[in-house]
């Protein structure tokens, strides 16, 4: 029995470990936008925030031959987009947007249309200042536009009606 319980602790430890480094990313409101027959490119945006400072240093999904991290910015009045080939900074405790118009994950090569309110597989890759590097699967909301921040909708509650049984007297 004692070889168990020590094996079981030493799995548990292992997995707080690993946990503990998975949680240094949070990734949210992920979308991409909607395409149409014959459409083979979209872009992905979200919301990544970090605990430290980290680097997006690459993105893949299946649905998607290429998928790069890119940057739009104006260059003499035109707007250019380009790679970036070192990854996208994440300084620590702040929250960087991927939006349109701005940086983005590109998704190229597209294997199918991606159908609204669908959503797509990717996995993140990123890297800490001492070089470790970590992945995180999310599931991105195919849309057309930004997904709505959620609503506190109170209507769909019945406070005070429970019936608690008659009294007759």
């Amino acid at each position: 029995m004692q070889l168990s319980k020590h094996f079981i602790a030493a799995a548990l430890a292992s997995a707080c470990t690993l946990s503990v480094y998975a949680q240094n990313v949070t990734v949210t409101d992920a979308w991409a936008r909607a395409t149409v027959q014959g459409q083979k490119a979209t872009g992905a945006f979200m919301k990544i925030t970090a605990k430290e400072n980290t680097k997006l240093i690459a993105a893949n999904s299946s649905a998607a031959g290429v998928v790069e991290i890119h940057e739009m910015k104006m260059d003499k009045d035109v707007m250019k987009m380009s790679a970036l080939p070192n990854g996208l900074d994440l300084p620590a405790g702040k929250a960087v947007e991927l939006k349109p118009g701005g940086y983005h994950v590109m998704l190229m090569d597209l294997k199918a249309p991606l159908a609204k309110d669908t959503t797509l597989p990717m996995t993140l890759t990123f890297q800490n200042a001492k070089g470790v590097k970590s992945t995180q699967e999310i599931k991105v909301l195919v849309g057309m536009q930004p997904p709505a921040m959620p609503s506190h909708d109170h209507g769909t509650h019945n406070h005070g009606e429970h019936q608690h049984g008659e009294h007759k007297h």
